[in-house]
């Protein structure tokens, strides 16, 4: 590992047009989940100056009958989910409005070539959706277990879209972006070299004492999220470096879900497998596997045994075991890699079905209607409560030591 060095990762905020595509097809995973668990989805989302199209494939018990014809209803409530999605953001726009835009729904019955790879059968077990490799990654960084770049950069953004909402900063629109470059010694972050914030606003904010007032306030919401000791007089700020954002959102650049797979997952500071996340029912292992190999390596991170880790696992369609697990601790570990995998594959026996779809879906409690709150500021590095955010729980640590032993 370098001793020294400089890094940077960037976030998107919940109006950005990627995210809205995203959080777009991730409520109408919820709805078909919401009316069964059992559900198939794979939604893609377009978004642009007034428009906004699906496409995909569906199954699922009240939305879809066993003909693959609409159950009376279903789309009026797909379409109305996507309003209220849009309108949730904040888009009351002439480029974009809630209520204004076209909507065309081009979702259609899922494969049955697919189908019958996926689905259990007799004494056949539930395979993965797909074929691929899928990646989890934990650091001490910060109390989320999350690289420190991409953490800030998500929590800047966080809290400009509750300010905009609540009043308290009147003059911010929903698309905005940030970015953050740290200087890491030994390890850990010891000085913030860069920001960057670009926050689409209200007519005017782009000059005079009404453009020093949205800067100022940029710079004490990035001071009250830095840790102190981070900034200095030596911090490089570029706050809507391009002058004027009154145009944004989908309006200002078309959005396509599963487009910011790095804002959603580590910043770049791990590798990613490719496939995103948004629009895909826990079956299908872009997601599911992601999720629980985030899980497992948050464990390993806040089980003492590793400032770093890096686990991967791969899949075949419609193979349920998967293929391969590797776990990479960065020369940071307290154990072997090879001791860690095996502790591992029981512990996942144990608890998650040997990592089988089925057995994380079952073991994360995965096929509820809870992605929506996932779609903007990362998947990861979330706070645990209810049934939300499964994966980022630290439930695992004693079973992991007790493996390792």
């Amino acid at each position: 590992m370098r001793s020294e060095y400089v890094f940077t990762s960037e976030s998107v905020s919940e109006g950005h047009p990627d995210k809205v595509s995203d959080q777009i097809s991730d409520a109408i995973v919820d709805l078909f989940l919401s009316k069964d668990p059992e559900a198939r989805v794979a939604c893609e989302t377009l978004t642009t100056t007034q428009l906004v199209v699906l496409a995909g494939e569906v199954r699922g018990k009240g939305m879809i009958d066993k003909d693959g014809n609409w159950e009376a209803g279903a789309q009026e409530q797909i379409q109305k989910v996507v309003r209220e999605t849009v309108r949730r953001i904040g888009y009351e726009q002439s480029g974009f409005h809630w209520q204004n835009l076209t909507f065309q729904n081009h979702l259609h019955p899922q494969s049955a070539d697919i189908a019958q790879g996926v689905d259990s059968s007799g004494n056949k077990d539930e395979g993965a959706g797909d074929q691929g490799i899928m990646f989890g990654f934990a650091c001490d960084e910060t109390e989320d277990l999350m690289p420190a770049t991409l953490d800030y950069s998500h929590k800047i953004l966080q809290r400009l879209a509750t300010d905009r909402k609540s009043g308290a900063a009147p003059f911010l629109e929903p698309d905005a972006k940030s970015q953050v470059t740290l200087r890491y010694k030994d390890g850990k972050p010891v000085a913030a070299e860069a920001i960057v914030v670009s926050t689409q606003h209200v007519p005017g904010y782009h000059e005079g004492e009404k453009e020093a007032e949205l800067k100022a306030y940029v710079k004490k919401v990035v001071a009250e999220i830095l840790p102190e000791g981070l900034l200095s007089d030596a911090t490089e700020y570029h706050i809507n470096p391009t002058g004027k954002f009154e145009i944004g959102g989908p309006d200002g650049d078309a959005g396509l879900t599963g487009r910011k797979i790095i804002v959603d997952t580590y910043g770049g500071a791990a590798p990613h497998g490719g496939g995103a996340f948004s629009g895909k029912d826990p079956t299908k292992v872009d997601r599911s596997a992601a999720y629980v190999t985030r899980y497992l390596a948050k464990n390993v991170v806040a089980a003492g045994l590793a400032k770093k880790c890096t686990i991967q696992v791969s899949y075949a369609i419609g193979v349920s075991k998967p293929l391969s697990l590797y776990v990479d601790m960065h020369g940071t570990g307290k154990v072997s890699e090879e001791a860690l995998e095996e502790a591992l594959r029981k512990v996942a026996a144990d608890k998650l079905g040997a990592l089988t779809p089925r057995g994380i879906r079952i073991g994360l409690g995965l096929n509820k209607p809870i992605y929506g709150t996932s779609a903007a500021y990362g998947h990861f590095g979330r706070k645990a409560e209810g049934e939300l955010f499964p994966w980022e729980r630290t439930d695992l640590v004693e079973d992991i030591k007790a493996a390792l032993a």
